[in-house]
């Protein structure tokens, strides 16, 4: 079989799993000069949209276990990206928000993030990128993928099932 012919023969759900696998890797990558990771990223990300937060509704929104929430939250806090405020509606928590450091290091991950997929889909044009997004969009939907929140987070800090 010829390696043009071993491309087309791949299942869609192998494709996916490949290209979703490669992708992830390369935007990590891209991430490094930043000192971020791709949780911290989308971390941010979903702060941006919602913010005031407490880290508890943050935790099941990204599906994460809230003790590994805490973690990187304290490194975001550290690095000056996030801060912790008093919840106005319940003493007991904090309300997490983007700092100015924060907004900036977001608009610099959305440069990042535009070169990542201009690079990924370089092969395809913008009606067939637009094609791509719709059926993945599809997909996704189809299959409860909460929107925004990469899959990768329910599985943080757990350990990985043993190789046979």
């Amino acid at each position: 079989m010829k390696k043009h012919e071993a491309r087309r023969a791949a299942s869609a759900s192998f494709l996916l799993a490949q290209i979703g696998a490669h992708a992830a890797s390369r935007f990590a990558e891209r991430l490094q000069p930043l000192g971020l990771s791709p949780p911290h990223a989308g971390i941010l990300r979903v702060l941006r949209g919602s913010a005031g937060l407490s880290q508890q509704e943050l935790a099941v929104t990204l599906k994460l276990h809230p003790s590994r929430l805490v973690a990187i939250v304290d490194e975001l806090e550290t690095r000056g990206l996030v801060s912790r405020r008093e919840n106005p509606n319940d003493r007991r928590t904090y309300a997490l928000f983007l700092t100015e450091t924060g907004e900036a290091t977001l608009a610099e991950i959305g440069r990042i993030a535009t070169e990542h997929e201009e690079a990924l889909c370089a092969s395809l044009n913008k009606t067939e990128r637009e094609q791509l997004a719709q059926l993945l969009q599809r997909i996704a939907e189809e299959q409860g993928l909460t929107a925004g929140v990469h899959p990768g987070f329910s599985r943080m800090g757990k350990k990985s099932p043993p190789a046979e």
